[in-house]
């Protein structure tokens, strides 16, 4: 049968199982793949009753929801009637039980560290809440912030969320123009702010960042700054105010302003590879569900737990899982401000020793660095305490996930590979780790309640083996609302491809035995010779290779083929790039998954170009490989000098 434009070859086999330590399954919240078909029936069957038996178990409701769901596609409204407040359910509710538990454990680059009691948190929390409503900040007001990984980031989004403001956290990384176009975009009246923030060694010059945005920002009133890394301030504009003397004499308590579930709860923008970035809209009550039950089942939650997701709050992954699912659920949660291998290699490691962390989530990217710098600094620190592993953030290569499990996990961790966005708001696909046989590379199965789907265009099943678009098929609580200030834009980008569907961008396909299998961005699909091969895959094949720490396949056209195979590769120390070992490369996939995807080109780098969250920007490799100069967002890039070089070694 002749390949038609939506089908995606699959090219990669895995065929290694995981079950599910006993003794981890008999004390976990969902234990058998039994127990997991039980509750997906259950929410396949009545929606409705299963989420809202969910919402009244996940969330404390001033006043109770009447109506589960009010779906007229592609706008949905969740919990509507009901009345709550996220501040309230991540602090008071836990304050009986829990007013001495460490809330957030946290270590600052240069090696300071706080202990902040749930109780604590609370009073920095109210602190800061009175102090905006003294800058006359009221309920749908935007609040930006742009503060490093530090305690007061997480007191920032909570304080806006116990008065009913709306959030909108900037990356502490990104610059002047980065800010102000996102702080415009969303209409922002206060921004929060710090002198600085620590990243491998030197101090993020956020203050002088945002003097430089300020006169672009003619909404702004008022901009709090942190002090973060000296001893005084200077406040440069009328509009500066110092934070410790906004939240000084200020009262220890403030009464939660009690939201509508719809009430917008933060804007978060996303790069898109053209135009300007999106503000995805999320909203309180939705949100809130699914992050909090996600939080629990998927990292299999204790009371003991000390919880360590490595992302920064200025990405969804931070929001979701740094602050807001941990602290609903009432754990403990590591907050890290800096760089994972400053001073040393293996600062990450004697992190989890330290605070004897019991979950770890960190990026692929992150692991495939660190398999790259060897065996031995992991090995240096004792890491019993862990009882789980989760990866997030982009497809994982089965070579890395094993070495995630057998180094970090010691083989004796479950592995959790999540698969969820931005704009779902929680993890949609993953394993339970008490329930979930694994297979390294794959995320499994769709979470009860989740139908993600893999179709053609036309709508129709793609069969198993092949691949094909994944969408979601039915409306869930935690999803984006709408494109800040551009509802058409939210239904052109994720609703326009199938109607009443919302479409990923990703593409996938299920093996034999159902297991979803991530191939990567739809954009990131090329056809070589009649093939639309998925790129995820081929990296995955290099990187299976001892000598190769990381990856990145793209396209380049090629009069013959149509488009040729460009890969980078980045090598593991103490390896140096030969003709030879290029050949050898090149053997070496085409024997793991076929002639097919044998790359036409091997370009060895010594980095490759990523996003601040650690995501590889194939995009701009794209544009190298063509050989032309790119035009497009760089906004989000780590360090240009990467970029600089690869253009440099194709000169």
């Amino acid at each position: 049968m002749a390949e038609t434009q939506h089908e995606i070859k699959s090219v990669l086999t895995e065929n290694r199982v995981f079950p599910p330590p006993e003794a981890f399954s008999k004390q976990a919240h969902i234990r058998s793949m039994e127990d997991y078909r039980r509750l997906w029936d259950e929410a396949a069957s009545n929606p409705e009753k299963y989420w809202g038996d969910r919402a009244r178990e996940e969330l404390y409701w001033k006043e109770p929801f009447q109506t589960v769901l009010d779906w007229k596609p592609p706008h949905a409204r969740w919990f509507v009637e009901g009345r709550t407040n996220l501040a309230y359910n991540c602090l008071d509710r836990h304050l009986a039980k829990r007013r001495d538990k460490p809330a957030i454990l946290f270590e600052g680059e240069p090696g300071d560290r706080r202990r902040i009691t749930y109780g604590e948190l609370a009073v920095e929390v109210n602190r800061l809440a009175n102090g905006l409503k003294s800058l006359g900040v009221r309920k749908g007001d935007r609040v930006g912030i742009y503060l490093p990984m530090v305690p007061e980031a997480a007191v920032a989004m909570l304080a806006c969320a116990r008065i009913g403001a709306v959030h909108s956290v900037v990356f502490g990384g990104f610059s002047a123009e980065a800010l102000h176009e996102r702080m415009n975009d969303a209409g922002a009246k206060v921004l929060l702010t710090a002198d600085g923030g620590w990243r491998k060694g030197s101090v993020v010059p956020l203050q002088k960042n945002v003097e430089a945005a300020l006169p672009h920002m003619k909404a702004m009133e008022k901009v709090v700054v942190l002090r973060r890394t000296g001893e005084s301030l200077s406040l440069s504009d009328s509009r500066m105010v110092a934070w410790d003397a906004l939240v000084k004499g200020q009262s220890d308590t403030c009464e939660p302003e009690w939201v509508e579930s719809e009430h917008p709860l933060f804007i978060l923008y996303t790069s898109g590879s053209t135009g300007k970035p999106k503000g995805v809209l999320h909203t309180t009550g939705g949100y809130a569900v699914n992050t909090s039950l996600t939080t629990r089942w998927v990292f299999d939650l204790r009371e003991d737990d000390v919880y360590w997701c490595t992302a920064d709050v200025g990405w969804v992954t931070g929001h979701s899982y740094v602050v807001y699912g941990p602290l609903m659920n009432g754990v403990t949660t590591v907050l890290y401000e800096g760089a994972p291998t400053q001073p040393g290699p293996d600062r990450f490691w004697e992190i989890i020793a330290r605070y004897k962390a019991t979950i770890l989530y960190t990026a692929p990217t992150a692991i495939r660095a660190f398999m790259r710098l060897g065996d031995e600094h992991p090995r240096k620190h004792d890491m019993s305490s862990l009882r789980l592993l989760g990866s997030v953030g982009e497809p994982i290569n089965p070579e890395a996930w094993m070495w995630y499990r057998d180094v970090i996990g010691g083989g004796r961790c479950p592995v959790v590979d999540t698969w969820w966005q931005t704009e779902t708001g929680a993890i949609m696909i993953s394993p339970l780790p008490g329930a979930t046989p694994t297979k390294p590379g794959s995320a499994t199965f769709p979470l009860p309640g989740i139908h993600a789907e893999i179709l053609d265009r036309q709508g129709n099943p793609v069969p198993r083996g092949q691949g094909g678009l994944l969408f979601v098929t039915r409306p869930w609580p935690s999803m984006l609302r709408t494109v800040y200030g551009d509802p058409d834009r939210y239904v052109r980008t994720y609703f326009n491809e199938l109607p009443g569907m919302y479409f990923t961008g990703d593409g996938a396909r299920t093996d034999a035995d159902g297991y979803v299998w991530l191939m990567g961005r739809v954009d990131d699909v090329v056809n070589v010779a009649g093939h639309r091969l998925g790129t995820a895959e081929v990296e995955s094949a290099l990187v299976a290779h001892a000598r190769v720490s990381e990856a990145a396949v793209v396209g380049r056209p090629d009069e013959l083929k149509g488009t040729a195979l460009v890969a980078f590769v980045t090598l593991k120390q103490g390896n140096a790039p030969s003709s030879e070992l290029k050949k050898e490369l090149a053997t070496h996939v085409a024997k793991e998954i076929g002639a097919i995807a044998r790359p036409d080109e091997i370009r060895f780098a010594e980095a490759l170009p990523k996003t601040r969250s650690g995501k590889i920007m194939r995009r701009l490799l794209r544009d190298v490989a063509a050989g032309k100069q790119s035009s497009q967002d760089t906004t989000t890039l780590e360090d240009l000098n990467v970029l600089a070089a690869l253009r440099q070694n194709d000169e």
